[in-house]
């Protein structure tokens, strides 16, 4: 991307150097989010993807580097302040006991209230509303989460995050335990919401093709570092497949874009 001087990303990182304690997971990554942009992290077990997330969305203090939300350093701000504009849907989510969908749901506006309220106002339950509606969970508003599927709770939570009303929403290994249909029943939806509510999403992924074909760029992560980033088609070469996974893969074209077919292993003995 070539920046101009007047730019506002929707997120930013800057340099950004983190991990656990002294040890740095990632280190020096910088690259710019645009408004209505779907990022995906790519990279082998352990290259620092849901580090990375985490650093972005607060969760992690950097040791070097900064992250810019609406051009404005996420440390310099309260939490509530982030949860107006930031959403994470993180990898395993924990099932409140008891709690209906509209309940859990609900509980995305509290970012937007005074401490001092705790009943939602019209606006609060417009928003609700329209997370379930996006989800297409209105039916189900009433049902508890423990009588949802795997895929219809995996929506609920997005909905819960879309409640927030968020401009960038982060989410962790989203289709993970999703069988086929309805991990493209979700990132469809995602892509929906990215196309016509202007929202800027980063993915972390190990689905490479499910990558490709739904995100705008993808960021190819190794042992912490960033090493590529760029359309799926600059991005998912053979070499570079090769570099980050460790395996030979042909390069597919199909009737959704390219797609990768892994090959053979590379030997480490090779």
């Amino acid at each position: 991307m070539n920046r101009r001087q007047d730019t506002v990303w929707a997120l930013e990182s800057q340099a950004l150097t983190g991990g656990y304690g002294k040890e740095s997971i990632v280190q020096n990554i910088s690259f710019a989010l645009q408004p209505g942009e779907w990022l995906s992290i790519l990279g082998a077990n352990g290259s620092g993807k849901s580090t990375l997330l985490r650093l972005l969305s607060r969760i992690l203090s950097p040791q070097q580097g900064t992250v810019l939300l609406d051009g404005k350093s996420i440390h310099t701000q309260s939490a509530q302040t982030i949860a107006q504009t930031l959403a994470l849907l993180p990898q395993q989510q924990t099932i409140p006991p008891g709690l209906s969908v509209r309940q859990l749901v609900s509980l995305g506006r509290a970012p937007h209230q005074p401490w001092w309220r705790w009943e939602l106002n019209a606006e609060d339950h417009e928003q609700v509303t329209l997370a379930l509606e996006s989800t297409g969970l209105v039916k189900y508003g009433d049902r508890s989460l423990e009588q949802l599927s795997g895929g219809e709770r995996q929506r609920a939570f997005l909905a819960l995050a879309l409640a927030q009303a968020p401009q960038v929403l982060l989410l962790d290994e989203p289709t993970t335990y999703l069988d086929l249909r309805y991990q493209l029943e979700l990132l469809e939806l995602l892509k929906h919401l990215n196309d016509h509510q202007n929202i800027a999403i980063i993915t972390v992924l190990h689905e490479v093709n499910l990558a490709a074909r739904f995100s705008d760029r993808l960021a190819l992560l190794k042992q912490g570092n960033l090493c590529h980033l760029g359309v799926p088609t600059e991005v998912l070469t053979p070499e570079h497949i090769a570099a980050i996974f460790n395996i030979h893969a042909a390069i597919v074209q199909t009737p959704v874009g390219i797609q990768i077919c892994p090959l053979t292993p590379i030997s480490s003995r090779s």
